[in-house]
């Protein structure tokens, strides 16, 4: 098999991905903006070649790297990046060297939040009401529809970037004189807690692996409000989440991809889904996946590609927490001290890169126990500080 891997390098700890699928057998053939001999040494060793470009937004550039690939090695069979910025860049390149995997036909219905809706209603899942908005009067014409808050958002986004809540006329003008280019979606504000299904479907949409998370608020909060961020994942997965999870899985055709579904959960209303998105979970979510389960989920994502063999079955043992801390607050707790209390709980301890930060904060301790209860415990440790 020959693979194609768009920026083999970033997240930093994505070379997994790329380390495993060689070891499966493949031809792993990065292509990248960053020098190969600037590269760490694990990501030179994850690829059996690399491709550097100047610009990887040069489609011309990546369309020569891959018929300098298909010219070495033969036929492309995969082009991945598992990165939701990239989703558009990949789709086309699969359509132009008939790869196996999303085609421009479908990238919309899993990157523009309008289509997502579309997609959501047509499986009878409820989801928050919203609509693009080209102008002042026709956000006014919605807003009349809702009431204040609304959130705005690019239709088209990546993340939370440019996501912002919006709770009166003033708000709203200075929106439109300062928003992004672009499609701007507007959506009803719902109150609740959000809620992930996250896994890996294989080629023939049957589930590898799943898992739910329940996060402290989203990260547009997180980000606008500078906000500690923390998110833990689920020992049992509530059954209406499972199967409104499931069902989204269907319904957008979810094939040899990870998947990560946001819901609301409200007070009675259940739950309404926010939009989904066709990649691994952000963050380190993935390395969690694997702590709560005693699983590498890096090796199953490369053996069901390489393969068609994720490998042996896995149970969720632990909830897994990730706690954030930003350098801007006064903490009660020292992080020797955090250690020394809570070591034998923590399996990872991130610097996270500038890039990250403002949702992800600037350390991120991520710790497990089969105790919710534990969980809350370390997470209000970490977060303590002294109050203004």
């Amino acid at each position: 098999m020959n693979c194609v891997y768009l920026s083999p390098h970033f997240p930093p700890h994505y070379h997994r991905f790329c380390r495993n699928l060689k070891d499966a057998g493949a031809n792993v053939l990065g292509v990248g903006d960053a020098y190969f001999d600037s590269l760490p040494a694990e990501v030179r060793d994850a690829v059996s070649e690399y491709y550097h470009v100047d610009d990887m937004h040069d489609y011309d550039a990546l369309v020569r790297a891959c018929g300098y690939f298909t010219h070495r090695y033969g036929k492309i069979d995969r082009f991945e990046s598992l990165n939701e910025y990239w989703l558009g860049t990949e789709a086309k390149i699969r359509e132009d060297f008939n790869i196996f995997g999303v085609r421009p036909d479908r990238i919309d219905s899993i990157r523009r939040k309008s289509r997502m809706k579309e997609t959501f209603r047509s499986a009878g899942v409820p989801v928050a009401r919203g609509m693009v908005v080209h102008d002042l009067d026709a956000a006014r014409q919605f807003i009349g529809e809702t009431g204040y808050p609304v959130i705005a958002k690019p239709d088209a986004g990546v993340g939370a970037l440019d996501t912002f809540r919006l709770d009166g006329e003033s708000d709203l003008e200075r929106f439109f004189q300062e928003k992004p280019d672009g499609d701007t979606i507007m959506e009803e504000f719902v109150s609740g807690t959000i809620e992930s299904f996250d896994g890996l479907a294989d080629a023939d949409g049957h589930l590898v692996f799943c898992t739910a998370h329940v996060f402290s608020q989203g990260i547009m909060e997180t980000v606008n409000e500078a906000r500690h961020l923390y998110y833990y994942s689920l020992k049992e997965i509530p059954p209406d989440l499972e199967a409104l999870g499931q069902r989204c899985v269907e319904a957008f055709d979810v094939r040899e991809r990870f998947f990560h579904i946001e819901f609301f959960r409200t007070v009675g209303k259940g739950l309404i889904a926010l939009e989904v998105n066709m990649r691994p979970p952000g963050g380190f979510t993935t390395d969690m996946f694997n702590y709560a389960c005693d699983i590498d989920i890096y090796r199953s994502w490369a053996r069901m590609v390489a393969l068609g063999d994720p490998g042996t079955g896995w149970e969720r043992t632990y909830h897994c927490c990730y706690a954030s801390r930003k350098s801007r607050y006064p903490y009660l707790h020292s992080h020797e001290h955090i250690m020394d209390r809570y070591g034998d709980r923590m399996m990872q301890v991130e610097s996270v890169p500038g890039v990250f930060s403002s949702a992800l904060g600037d350390i991120g301790y991520i710790f497990r126990s089969p105790d919710l209860s534990t969980i809350t415990e370390i997470t209000e440790f970490i977060h303590a500080h002294r109050r203004a």
